[in-house]
């Protein structure tokens, strides 16, 4: 019998990999793979500093969507070149921030509204929960940014199914044990219970509000500034989720201008880091009103992107932020 035969008539029992005495178990549970096997990544807050975003400058999908802007929800034709443009200066704001910023960058065309990457995953300190988009238009999105977050090393821990639709722009955190989350045109309730049974997982509670009929989403009520300072729409709020925010500890400032367009683009910023925040241009009274609450106000354009029914807010997708202690829940 020559040696080959030898090593294969040898007993595998024993061997490292059967169990042997070279086997090496994986022991350190998925959260303390984080910044590991997986890249850097995560958010248990709307607050602390911001490290990297994912977005989308749109491309052709803009030039066919001007057609019927109507059927591609958008609000009016946009002019494409404006548009990039804009996206582009909003791009090198985060990154004047420190902020890293990754694209999509989708293999071919695309769907309209790509751009709206709030809409379509959401962080937990773990990893990313996909979108399932409401509407037929928006189907499939999900699936270019499932690629590119798999590409940067982000783990996917949730994909809806059944009947749930659900939108990122839908779930906020309000601290490291606690998420809100509203149900309305975007985000229905079997998505509110699988999203319910996965952060009961991470020992995370779901709160669940309802959003006023005739709203997109539960971005534009709520944005959250510091540890202790959150901003709601007057009015429209729902009052479980004033009373939650009080409850920890924050104070709740109301916005003077009631059904305001100026307003309603002005709420949909993104939180740079305590009290700092990236905000649309061209809006003084509600600048004004922000540095009165103390905020630093980082301003960028888009005035032509938000013909398409989103602002700076909508169009961030959140990958990562500064995070508080350590979580052990697995």
């Amino acid at each position: 019998m020559d040696k080959q035969e030898k090593q294969q008539a040898r007993s595998t029992f024993g061997t490292a990999a059967y169990g042997g005495d070279q086997w090496s178990p994986r022991v350190t549970p998925h959260a303390g793979e984080i910044g590991g096997v997986w890249t850097d990544c995560g958010i248990d807050s709307e607050w602390r500093p911001l490290k990297s975003v994912l977005l989308h400058c749109p491309g052709a999908e803009l030039e066919a969507a001007n057609t019927d802007p109507e059927a591609a929800q958008m609000l009016a034709p946009l002019d494409p070149g404006r548009a990039r443009e804009e996206h582009a200066a909003m791009a090198e704001a985060y990154r004047a921030a420190g902020v890293a910023v990754h694209e999509v960058a989708p293999d071919g065309p695309c769907e309209p509204n790509l751009m709206f990457c709030a809409d379509l995953f959401v962080m937990t300190p773990q990893g990313a929960i996909l979108a399932r988009p409401a509407s037929t238009v928006r189907a499939g999105e999900e699936r270019r940014v499932a690629a590119r977050l798999a590409a940067l090393g982000v783990p996917i821990l949730k994909t809806l199914t059944g009947s749930a639709v659900f939108e990122g722009a839908d779930l906020m955190w309000l601290d490291a044990a606690t998420a809100v989350i509203g149900r309305g045109l975007r985000t229905n309730d079997a998505a509110i219970e699988q999203i319910r049974s996965l952060l009961g997982e991470l020992g995370v509670e779901l709160i669940d509000a309802d959003i006023p009929h005739g709203l997109m989403h539960f971005m534009s009520l709520l944005r959250i500034v510091d540890r202790d300072l959150a901003i709601c729409w007057p009015r429209r709020t729902p009052h479980r989720t004033v009373r939650a925010l009080e409850a920890r500890g924050y104070r709740v400032a109301f916005p003077p201008f009631d059904d305001d367009p100026q307003g309603y683009r002005g709420i949909n910023f993104v939180t740079l880091g305590p009290r700092r925040v990236l905000m649309v241009a061209g809006l003084p009274r509600v600048r004004d009103w922000f540095e009165n609450l103390g905020l630093e106000c980082l301003t960028t354009p888009t005035d032509e992107l938000g013909k398409a029914a989103g602002n700076v807010g909508c169009l961030t997708g959140i990958i990562g932020r500064e995070r508080g202690a350590a979580r052990t829940a697995d």
